[in-house]
């Protein structure tokens, strides 16, 4: 794997990685920030497996190459596979961070020639499965799970793909700073032009935030610095199975967004936003002027025209 995930916990603030690794949990092995090598540190994880079943914690990053028998991630002789099945089969929990841990990631797009899998797929006994997804996982939401089991004993509310609602339980289109222009149907038309400029909508450009779900836009990257939208690209759909086949190609815009019906046009979505808005307003209006007829003289509603109903059920 390129470590990215554990490059971006090493970046975590709130808490640092300093005090979730010296004050709240005890690392007993990992390859890139652990101070044994070789025999030594194959022995720490053996000793982990055979002493504490049950009573430790997996995190894993990467995914799991399957093909040749395995022979394509070794380990101290052992391929990955067999090693995800002994560390994850006896763990009291597995986190999964990153795609490539959740779904098996970049190296399982198509053709997928190493059989690379995700822990889900790659360890059928896994138990206690939480999947944190995103290239590479967003540190604040891996600190949050790590603290949440620490305090409650026990871990956050997940969606059907194991992720934590916390993080996971709102689509970008649904917090993203941008959403206004959207729903007015302003969209940016190609890169670097005034609508580009001023933030406009970048769902023409390809962005996949209406069918990406994470929390980019409240807890953003960098200690909150910044996230790719507001930087002016489009949302990727990174932390989504097979983001890598389904999201591409990455520059052009999906063919219709659930939300207004399956193959809906997006300069209709635009239109029918604006209408819906000015609609809305005139309701509003309508509500103030229909409280006027009503007043300490008595109920006089009656003045009002008969309201029209919707025979076809609409609501």
């Amino acid at each position: 794997d390129c470590a990215g995930n554990t490059e971006s916990f090493l970046r975590a603030s709130k808490p640092t990685a300093a005090e979730v690794i010296l004050d709240l949990i005890s690392i007993d092995y990992h390859e890139v920030i652990m101070a044994a090598a070789g025999h030594q540190a194959e022995e720490n994880l053996h000793n982990v497996v055979e002493n504490q079943k049950g009573a430790y914690l997996a995190v894993v990053e990467g995914s799991i190459p399957t093909g040749a028998n395995g022979a394509y991630c070794t380990v101290g002789g052992k391929a990955a596979i067999d090693i995800a099945n002994e560390v994850c089969g006896n763990a009291m929990a597995t986190i999964a961070v990153g795609t490539c841990a959740s779904f098996g990631g970049i190296p399982a797009a198509s053709p997928n020639p190493t059989g690379a899998l995700g822990v889900s797929d790659a360890v059928p006994d896994v138990k206690n499965l939480i999947n944190l997804s995103a290239c590479p996982v967003n540190a604040q939401n891996l600190t949050a799970t790590l603290v949440y089991f620490l305090t409650y004993g026990r871990f956050p509310a997940l969606d059907k793909l194991n992720r934590p609602l916390f993080a996971y339980g709102k689509s970008i289109h649904d917090n993203c700073e941008r959403r206004a222009h959207y729903d007015t149907g302003q969209y940016v038309e190609q890169w670097g032009d005034d609508a580009h400029r001023d933030g406009h909508c970048l769902y023409k450009m390809g962005c996949k935030g209406p069918v990406s779900f994470q929390n980019c836009p409240n807890v953003g990257w960098n200690d909150n610095t910044s996230w790719p939208i507001a930087c002016g690209h489009g949302c990727i759909g990174c932390a989504e199975p097979d983001f890598w086949d389904k999201m591409t190609p990455f520059y052009a815009h999906l063919p219709g967004f659930p939300g207004f019906g399956k193959g809906s046009n997006i300069d209709k979505i635009g239109f029918w936003a604006t209408i819906g808005v000015t609609t809305a307003f005139a309701g509003h209006t309508l509500v103030h002027l229909g409280k006027k007829f009503t007043g300490p003289g008595g109920d006089r509603a009656s003045q009002l025209p008969p309201s029209q109903t919707d025979e076809g059920g609409a609501e």
